[in-house]
């Protein structure tokens, strides 16, 4: 009882750091750009990876987390498609409407939930269904306003939830898999997502903007916005990595919306957006949504606490998601870990 007590703990944390950060982030983010006028959005990412990547050296050369050493080919290829998929729903925001864009953020949850349903066997009983269908309407009716459909924005769109949703269920797979902790996996992997964002974020900003970054005239406050959107954003990236690792992809996407109402409550509480009927309905739907989600799922943990042996059973049966398992004396016999 008190393991599973501080492990409720430690998923509460999670949650609040995540909601918490992300929410400051974004109103930092907002007025970096929209009210200083710096449009640099992919190459701001990869400015947030490289900082969280050198705090992270720093905690372990001192010691606060021990790294561990995981294949070479699936930190690259994980840290590759997470930093492409940033790339691309950056792209599907500058192709399509803001409508159309958050039709693809909503896009995000089926799919995952059909890729864990077809590829990890996992199950998803019809009350979680129906409460992720009515999160889906109410952030639906609060935040789309236009959909405008294009040939371009729809083909990146697509790209960008397939490759979102497979980057998010490999964050979670990968840590329960190879027995690695969020820390170390997002110290492994930063690299690499900072890496490919850093090569191709100017030449994506340029084509979405029509401006240089290195052109660019910093201003003090400017570069103040910048510094203390990268800080913020390490625990982001940690938070990130904590929560999907904790709970699932799919609860991270549905926090992720949570995220989403409180950004309009505080935009019009504190940025004085406009705020109309239409968002207060969807938020109040999105909201109890959530509620019956998070309900659900608390009943359902419940019972696989009750039936431990069914549950094990059933993790076992969805193992070969990312190829064929080693025997355990093969494992034990690998100096690092692999999943691909």
């Amino acid at each position: 009882m008190g393991e599973m007590s501080s492990f409720q703990l430690g998923v509460i944390g999670a949650l609040f750091l995540s909601v918490a950060s992300s929410v400051s982030i974004v109103i930092c983010n907002k007025a970096l750009m929209s009210n200083l006028g710096f449009p640099f959005a992919t190459t701001l990412t990869s400015w947030h990876l490289m900082v969280t990547f050198c705090t992270l050296h720093a905690a372990q050369r001192f010691n606060l987390f021990e790294s561990k050493p995981i294949d070479m080919k699936t930190v690259m290829l994980f840290g590759v498609l997470n930093g492409v998929s940033i790339g691309l729903l950056n792209l599907s925001l500058g192709f399509n409407s803001i409508g159309f864009y958050q039709m693809t953020k909503l896009a995000i949850i089926p799919f995952t939930v059909l890729l864990e349903t077809i590829f990890l066997k996992k199950q998803f009983s019809q009350n979680i269904k129906l409460s992720l269908l009515l999160l889906l309407v109410g952030v639906g009716i609060a935040s789309i306003t236009d959909l405008q459909l294009n040939f371009v924005g729809t083909i990146l769109s697509l790209l960008a939830i397939i490759t979102t949703c497979v980057g998010q269920i490999l964050t979670n797979t990968i840590q329960k898999r190879l027995n690695v902790s969020s820390t170390q996996l997002l110290y492994q992997s930063a690299p690499f997502q900072a890496a490919i964002l850093f090569v191709s974020g100017p030449l994506v900003d340029q084509l979405l903007t029509k401006q240089n970054v290195f052109a660019y005239n910093y201003s003090p406050i400017v570069l103040a916005f910048i510094i203390l959107s990268c800080i913020i954003s390490v625990s982001v990236n940690f938070s990130t990595f904590l929560v999907i690792g904790k709970t699932s992809p799919v609860t991270y996407q549905v926090l992720g919306h949570l995220k989403t109402c409180l950004v309009l409550t505080f935009g019009y509480t504190l940025l004085h957006d406009p705020f109309t009927d239409r968002n207060i309905v969807g938020i109040l739907i999105a909201i109890f949504g959530m509620g019956l989600y998070s309900y659900f799922c608390t009943q359902e943990n419940k019972k696989k606490q009750a039936d431990p042996l069914g549950s094990q059973m059933k993790e076992k049966d969805a193992a070969p998601f990312l190829g064929p398992q080693k025997e355990g004396h093969e494992v034990q016999n690998l100096n690092k870990d692999s999943v691909v």
